[in-house]
């Protein structure tokens, strides 16, 4: 049975659990956070309602296998890809960066031709589901403009995953930096210009 099917939802969101129907996130205590957003045309519909049926009957770890799937499948660049602009995607890294140290720590980014990854912290007093609603909010505004577009930019839920230790903080930031190099963009994670990696070179 899926986390917001269970009998505890009351427990659950009071430690900071919380979900729209499909995917459940946490927004309780502070501790860093893998996110990954998805361009709205990143992965197609029918995948899209099998995967929320899908998610309703999965626990945290059989969810977590299914996101790797979903990650594949990303990978794969699907769809219009248009973060693959150059001006757009550095828009989004810029967007990304404007509130480091204001509204959260970010530790690691990438954006990928048709997803962004993050690692963060948010800071006391800011709810990750609002951080990630403004960043969708302003950046799906100026993409379109760019671009000369209207329309629905990114897919209207994220993945959010905490880190338990900080082995698993140092894997997931070598992930996040490293997929440009899986999805053959580039040879080292340093070349891909809107990543941490690069930033970190720069």
């Amino acid at each position: 049975m899926g986390l917001f099917h269970d009998r505890h939802q009351e427990e659950l969101r009071a430690a900071g659990w919380q979900s729209r129907g499909y995917l459940p996130h946490f927004d309780g205590v502070i501790r860093p956070q893998f996110i990954t957003t998805n361009l709205a045309d990143s992965v197609p519909r029918r995948i899209i309602q099998h995967w929320r049926q899908e998610l309703r009957f999965l626990d945290r770890e059989q969810q977590q296998l299914l996101r790797l799937r979903l990650e594949r499948h990303l990978d794969q660049g699907y769809g219009k890809a248009l973060l693959k602009n150059h001006q757009v995607a550095a828009m989004v890294q810029d967007a990304l960066l404007r509130f480091d140290g204001v509204r959260y720590q970010l530790f690691a980014w990438v954006v990928m031709p048709n997803h962004l990854h993050s690692l963060m912290s948010r800071f006391e007093g800011y709810k990750l589901k609002n951080i990630i609603h403004s960043l969708k909010s302003y950046t799906s505004h100026e993409a379109n403009k760019i671009l000369g577009r209207s329309g629905q930019f990114w897919m209207e839920d994220y993945f959010d995953r905490y880190m338990r230790d900080e082995e698993h903080f140092r894997k997931t930031v070598r992930y996040i930096e490293n997929n440009p190099v899986k999805a053959d963009l580039c040879n080292s994670p340093g070349e891909w210009p809107f990543s941490s990696a690069s930033f970190r070179n720069r």
